[in-house]
């Protein structure tokens, strides 16, 4: 965390155009907030959505798309979940007991790191005006506590405003890739920050899921960090008509 606070923000937007947000981004625990885990967890996707924060970093740095960005594990305080959500703090991670997180004062995490993280958001987007806001996260190819087989390489999650991802959708999959929709997590149920910052105020929105193998290099975290940019581009041209 950078002067304490819960986010970092890459590059500055331009009033119009394209921003990027990534609230799973971050595996560091304070010293403070003991959770009580083997500390090989942090480095699984129960801490963190892994390889995002190296692509959030290149679309700000080498494709001009701005990104806020969590400094704090998920684990701490869940950013992508609303403050009355019990996972807001979560107690345990497929199938990890977090017991750390059990008792702990919740309201004093939300002070600490929800509240700061969102207001700064907040301002931010109200600030660049963004015609599409791209939001990033990671799934795990496979849930210790699930069978479930996770085929898709790429996903766009939506709730109510399905606009931008349909369109986000088709290109993707005219680069060839398996893409989900609505997988492998629904947006109707797990969508909490753009439903704040997007949906509620007609803001178009791309929640990307990038499956995290294709991300544990810097070279695969570039390849994404450019098609993400690319897509993302095409994705708001054709929001305008182009």
């Amino acid at each position: 965390m950078i002067d304490d606070l819960p986010y970092r923000q890459v590059g500055e937007p331009v009033p119009g155009r394209i921003v990027c947000v990534a609230d799973h981004s971050s595996n560091f625990v304070p010293a403070d907030v003991p959770l009580g885990i083997p500390v090989e967890l942090l480095d699984t996707h129960i801490a963190v959505d892994l390889g995002v924060e190296g692509v959030a970093d290149r679309l700000a740095r080498r494709h001009a798309i701005p990104a806020h960005i969590a400094t704090v594990s998920r684990l701490v305080c869940d950013l992508h979940r609303r403050e009355d959500e019990e996972a807001v703090v979560p107690f345990s991670s497929d199938g990890h007991t977090i017991p750390g997180n059990i008792g702990a004062d919740i309201e004093k995490r939300l002070e600490r790191f929800h509240r700061p993280y969102h207001d700064a958001m907040a301002k931010w987007l109200d600030a660049a005006r963004p015609e599409l806001i791209v939001a990033l996260h990671s799934f795990t190819p496979a849930l210790e506590t699930s069978d479930e087989e996770r085929p898709w390489e790429v996903a766009l999650l939506y709730n109510q405003d399905d606009t931008a991802a349909l369109q986000a959708i088709r290109l993707f999959e005219e680069e060839g890739l398996a893409v989900g929709n609505n997988q492998p997590y629904s947006g109707k149920q797990l969508n909490a920050t753009m439903d704040r910052h997007a949906e509620a105020h007609g803001r178009p929105y791309l929640t990307i899921e990038i499956r995290q193998d294709l991300l544990a290099t810097e070279a695969g975290q570039a390849r994404w960090a450019a098609l993400v940019a690319d897509i993302a581009n095409r994705t708001a041209l054709a929001l305008k008509g182009g």
